[in-house]
């Protein structure tokens, strides 16, 4: 039996008005009736349709993610803290060329340059920015094109959208670069169950990119403007391993801006998401970040493999020399466990208080066995404490 979605009005209640919204774009591009602008998404008309895309696709509604979770992934491979792991390995581009102006070890782009010319895709969305900086999803068919946008900048990028626009008989050909929240959306379009909506494979391929958080674009000029930089100055901007700053480059020279301070431009959003490693993808890709030495690392990206398709992908990448894989040690896949679970039972304490309840849990429910698994082991810990 197929189930009820919800409504647009649902939508702009429980999510945009509740500070939930990523940003992520899921809910543009379906019809007219929504937008971004100005780094949030808007409702221009109220909408009477009962059973909305918008609402059924966007990764602040509630959905039995266990059932998703299990629908996309081999249940053996899942595990309650990064989702599905086929193999965690770190990688950089096999050519040193391609380390040139990217964001750490190029791995990102070489997958999808490689993916395209296998033609296991024909295109691929990923993220760009416009004069004004604000982000936006931007197609890609030329795959020589790929390298022009390599850089992370830490903004929302309502890149989900511009898949939205694409034509269906495009979709299962178009790989997309995703943050943990699109990786949501586009996972919760491949199962979703409502009236009249026909669901496929889609997309072809997911990248997906770790993330802690986004940021407010009007309170991080503003931070800039502190520091006399515009958002216009920048060329580059990283989050050195061990050091709790954030680095910001311009053509001027670099600026350190401690997290305290950055912390404030974080969006609300992103207090209450519980995914740092983009766990709906096919292969998730970070920098690596391990050991004492961590200098050492900063070329490096550590990456997930996921799913069969993300394996064949890894696989030829090697085969091709591509891709330079360096097996990772247990210890360093236990440390992005470690942290991805921290990211886990904070969100679900700022769940817990903005709503007020273990039961109503905003997005999420409350039978869900990772949610189960985090909330034991914070009301274990308060009361031993």
């Amino acid at each position: 039996m197929i189930k009820k979605s919800g409504s647009q009005t649902e939508l702009k209640k429980n999510v945009l008005e509740q500070s939930l919204c990523t940003g992520c774009g899921a809910c543009v591009g379906l019809c007219p009736y929504q937008v971004i602008y100005d780094d949030r998404t808007v409702q221009l008309f109220n909408c009477d349709l009962p059973d909305g895309k918008c609402y059924a696709f966007c990764p602040r509604t509630p959905a039995d993610y266990d059932h998703i979770r299990k629908s996309l992934f081999n249940i053996d491979d899942l595990t309650p803290e990064i989702g599905a792991v086929k193999g965690y390995y770190f990688s950089r581009a096999f050519d040193p060329r391609q380390r040139v102006n990217v964001q750490h070890g190029g791995t990102v782009t070489v997958l999808l340059e490689l993916a395209m010319a296998e033609g296991m895709i024909d295109s691929a969305i990923v993220s760009s920015r416009n004069n004004e900086f604000e982000q936006h999803g931007l197609l890609v068919t030329d795959q020589n094109q790929l390298r022009g946008y390599s850089k992370s900048w830490f903004t929302v990028s309502p890149t989900v959208s511009t898949f939205n626009r694409i034509p269906d008989d495009r979709k299962k050909r178009t790989g997309v670069v995703a943050t943990p929240c699109q990786a949501t959306a586009l996972a919760k379009m491949k199962t979703a169950e409502i009236p009249g909506y026909n669901r496929s494979d889609l997309p072809g391929l997911v990248i997906g990119l770790f993330c802690g958080w986004t940021l407010s674009m009007g309170k991080f000029s503003n931070l800039l403007g502190r520091y006399g930089v515009s958002l216009a100055d920048l060329t580059g901007m990283d989050i050195p391993a061990g050091k709790n700053i954030l680095e910001i480059f311009t053509g001027s020279g670099l600026i350190s801006v401690p997290m305290a301070e950055v912390d404030h431009c974080v969006r609300t959003a992103c207090r209450y998401c519980m995914d740092s490693t983009a766990e709906f993808a096919d292969l998730s890709v970070g920098a690596a970040r391990f050991g004492a030495d961590c200098e050492e690392m900063r070329g490096w990206n550590q990456i997930i493999v996921r799913s069969d398709r993300g394996k064949q992908l890894l696989e030829l990448a090697i085969a091709k020399r591509a891709l330079q894989i360096r097996e990772a040690p247990p210890s360093a896949l236990q440390e992005l466990k470690n942290a991805a679970a921290g990211k886990k039972k904070k969100a679900l304490k700022n769940i817990v208080e903005k709503s007020h309840s273990t039961k109503n849990l905003l997005y999420l429910k409350s039978d869900d066995p990772i949610v189960r698994k985090y909330l034991r082991v914070d009301r274990k810990r308060k009361r031993k404490s």
